[in-house]
């Protein structure tokens, strides 16, 4: 959501990557899933299928191991135990969940103004339709009323509202207008809305979904420092900005529809990542006992997000020779279970947030040989489709 902007228009105007010389991760497809680590995965679960419609795809059993394998490639305490579930999120995203048992875990997840923190959005055609839907599904809060960007604003007309969850981060349940002001300035576009939402590809799978909802909107991180961070994510990442705006957080009701405390400024940027999704990348500056520190996998909150890739070896190795970013481990192929030959790679940027790297093998998978749920793939998409 956009509040505010120094812009006289709403909008700063920014360069779309459309030279045949693109930027981004050698061999990428799309983001391939977003990840949270939960306090609980049950609950989790519980909340991405019943409430919001999602479709479990798989359960992983726990993973640990006696030796260093957990630090060296996930960056978390040797002895720390990890259980994963995947879930299907509508046509367009897989949400992977992580529950730890970790010596050091931080059990408090990050505040929307922490270095780290994350809320998920979602498309909806109707946001006071789907926040009571919502609040009749459980004990789901929203932060305030629901808002509406003013007019000249990036997002003009945009409506929005932030609930609380059981995993800890906030669900943003927005609506978005045909056309937005940013679009004079860019032939960048945003993603969505889907025409309908999905759990399978072949468009069945709907039963449940939150009302009117269509997609998931958007994915947002909170960044210590703007510049560097759109930095990343359009010159490493190969992400298309669209927009950036500021809000001015005095305003103490702004500031509890947001959950930050009242004070300071956000600065945000706007991006499109890929084919299918959309990024925001937020700022608080002079936001009251925000932490500065991105958490660990572990730490409840803890986040990466995952890019589908042809090559992950050749995708590593690119991330490698980035300032600041350093692979974990090296790439791994699993060699059995349910997740048999993927091969993946995490790695630790600059700005905080830890970026995967995975390819799936080619044919099917073996935990699909006992539930009709698919994970999204990549199928025959480029980073670049639009």
């Amino acid at each position: 959501m956009t509040t505010n902007t120094s812009a006289s228009d709403g909008t700063r105007t920014l360069k779309s990557s459309t030279s045949a010389a693109r930027p981004g991760v050698p061999s990428a497809r799309r983001v391939d899933h977003m990840a949270c680590t939960v306090p609980d995965l049950d609950s989790a679960i519980d909340f991405s299928v019943r409430v919001l419609g999602g479709e479990l795809v798989y359960r992983l059993p726990p993973m640990a191991h006696d030796d260093d394998w957990m630090r060296e490639h996930l960056d978390v305490h040797p002895r720390a135990v990890a259980e994963i579930a995947l879930v299907r999120l509508g046509p367009t995203t897989n949400l992977e969940l992580f529950a730890y048992r970790s010596p050091h875990h931080r059990a408090v997840p990050p505040r929307p103004h922490d270095v780290g923190g994350m809320h998920l959005g979602l498309y909806v055609t109707d946001v006071d339709a789907a926040l009571r839907d919502l609040r009749d599904r459980g004990p789901w809060r929203p932060f305030g009323p629901v808002r509406t960007v003013p007019a000249g604003l990036p997002g003009e007309g945009s409506r929005w509202v932030r609930v609380t969850t059981p995993w800890g981060i906030p669900l943003e349940l927005r609506s978005v207008p045909a056309s937005l002001p940013y679009e004079r300035h860019t032939p960048a576009r945003r993603f969505g809305p889907c025409p309908l939402w999905s759990n399978r590809d072949d468009g069945s799978g709907t039963a449940g979904r939150l009302a009117g909802a269509r997609n998931v909107d958007h994915l947002a991180y909170t960044v210590a420092d703007l510049d560097q961070a759109e930095a990343f994510f359009t010159e490493v990442l190969g992400a298309e900005p669209l927009y950036r705006t500021t809000a001015d957080l005095t305003a103490p009701d702004l500031a509890a529809a947001l959950g930050v405390p009242p004070g300071g400024t956000m600065h945000q940027a706007a991006l499109r990542m890929g084919p299918t999704d959309n990024v925001e990348l937020n700022c608080f500056v002079g936001s009251p006992g925000a932490r500065r520190h991105w958490p660990r996998n572990s730490d409840l909150g803890g986040n990466h997000l995952a890019l589908y890739v042809d090559d992950v070896d050749a995708a590593a190795a690119y991330l490698a020779a980035q300032p600041g970013c350093a692979v974990l481990g090296a790439p791994e192929t699993i060699p059995d279970g349910p997740l048999t030959g993927d091969r993946w790679v995490y790695v630790r940027t600059a700005i905080g947030l830890y970026v995967e790297v995975v390819r799936m093998p080619d044919g099917s998978l073996p935990y699909e040989h006992g539930t009709a749920a698919r994970r999204r793939a990549a199928d025959a998409e480029r980073w670049w489709d639009r």
